[in-house]
């Protein structure tokens, strides 16, 4: 009963059994030029993308320290209602005392 409607759907579409099955799986997209272009697309998009990216890494690092701007003590940041699982339980988990403030404000201050 299912192959006769399967079958039966196949030909109304104009497709074969196999054509239909096969139209879902990997082979019918040509698998011997998928691999060029993607080996292609490492080495011409991929890394020279990571090689940009790193060049631009380096040159705004080497423009060296930016001015911290001042702290103020907003009513609704840095709200502790529990301590944190780790260290004092005050400093977050990549806590850099340059860059983040306590509720109370800057380390160094």
């Amino acid at each position: 009963m299912a192959a006769a409607s399967v079958s039966r759907l196949s030909r109304l579409l104009g497709r074969s059994g196999a054509q239909l099955g096969r139209s879902m799986s990997s082979g019918a997209h040509g698998e011997e030029g998928s691999a060029r272009m993607w080996k292609a697309l490492t080495y011409f998009v991929a890394l020279p993308g990571v090689g940009v990216s790193m060049l631009n890494v380096f040159l705004k690092s080497r423009h060296g320290e930016h001015e911290r701007p001042e702290f103020v003590a907003y009513p609704h940041l840095r709200i502790r209602s529990k301590p944190f699982p780790w260290g004092d339980g005050n400093h977050t988990l990549f806590h850099n005392s340059h860059v983040n403030p306590l509720p109370t404000g800057y380390e160094d201050e």
